[in-house]
């Protein structure tokens, strides 16, 4: 059953609310509180966060423009659309556009899509020819996509609900560890193992074209074999949906990025938000950072899966939802 529909039936028992569940797949659901309110969720999406608020944070290239404006320091790029939505909207932002602007940047640059979600074709590209494999494979999928300045440091995600912050974790790559006789493959199976032995959905894709790439850069084959001890990286983004790692960092996060998480939250009128920035070290004052975008319906799977207190964490985020969402002012229509 997924994680968060397993949470939301363990607790609304303690606040007296009955839970109906999709029997196939679990979902989808419906929840009624002891005082008459109704509420609906899908995946990790619940209706928490206000319909335009959410489609924004959605888009991460609207999202960058109000965050831009409130004064946040955010991702520098631009966005470009297929031949066929240039046409319509009388744009010349197309394929060939977005090379001469990655150009402008310096490679490495990251290519993006402008809607999709969990990390997908999130792609460092380092000359000409992956621009155009990379923006021509995201635009057979999607209307658009971003390209953006490359910024070294470290992946946070921040969870903020309502003024306070929830949970914090550093993303690492999808990676292996070498062991001195298994191949590159060999150890993405055992790491793949690992995933589903500990309650971890495995989402590594050997199929996918940034591996190979990545493996290629560092003159690596899935038959390599890797020294004991050595690190090898597969993706270059960090999304734990991806196979990425997390490393809670909630109890050592400096109180100047708690601020930063909760304004950005509030500014783009967000009650649940999972703030994804770039910065050296988040245990230290805040010098120095860059937001590389909003999520307005976080997924906690991942994160759950480090341990048994990422799990307790998680719990009581969903019961603060739950008690915000049985509290909500409910419209009446007029007799």
């Amino acid at each position: 059953m997924p994680l968060v529909t397993s949470i939301i039936q363990k607790i609304a028992p303690q606040i007296g609310a009955v839970v109906v569940v999709d029997p196939e797949y679990a979902f989808v659901g419906h929840i009624t509180f002891k005082n008459g309110n109704k509420a609906c969720f899908s995946h990790s999406k619940l209706n928490i966060n206000g319909f335009g608020s959410a489609e924004i944070a959605k888009d991460k290239a609207y999202s960058n423009f109000f965050l831009k404006h409130f004064g946040y320091k955010v991702t520098e790029g631009q966005t470009f659309f297929s031949n066929k939505l240039c046409e319509k909207i009388a744009s010349e932002r197309n394929i060939d556009a977005g090379f001469n602007y990655a150009k402008e940047l310096g490679f490495p640059i990251i290519v993006k899509p402008i809607n999709l979600s969990q990390g997908r074709f999130v792609t460092k590209v380092y000359n000409k020819t992956e621009y155009y494999q990379v923006a021509k494979k995201i635009l057979r999928i999607t209307p658009g996509f971003i390209v953006e300045r490359f910024y070294l440091g470290n992946d946070y995600r921040i969870v903020v609900m309502d003024n306070e912050v929830l949970a914090v974790y550093q993303r690492i790559p999808l990676c292996v560890v070498g062991d001195g006789k298994s191949t590159v493959l060999e150890l993405i199976q055992q790491k793949s193992e690992y995933y589903t032995a500990n309650g971890r959905k495995n989402n590594i894709d050997t199929n996918d074209f940034r591996i190979k790439r990545k493996l290629k850069r560092q003159k690596l084959k899935f038959d390599s074999v890797i020294s004991k001890n050595a690190i090898v990286y597969l993706l270059d983004n960090a999304n734990l949906s991806s196979g990425g790692e997390g490393v809670d960092m909630t109890e050592n996060i400096h109180p100047d990025f708690q601020k930063l998480a909760i304004n950005v939250t509030k500014d783009m009128g967000l009650r649940l938000a999972g703030l994804d920035i770039i910065t050296d070290d988040i245990t230290m004052s805040m010098n120095n950072y860059v937001i590389i975008e909003v999520n307005g319906s976080p997924g906690f799977t991942h994160y759950a899966a480090i341990g048994e207190a990422q799990v307790k964490r998680v719990e009581d985020l969903y019961f603060k939802i739950l008690k915000a969402l049985e509290n909500e002012q409910m419209y009446l229509p007029p007799n």
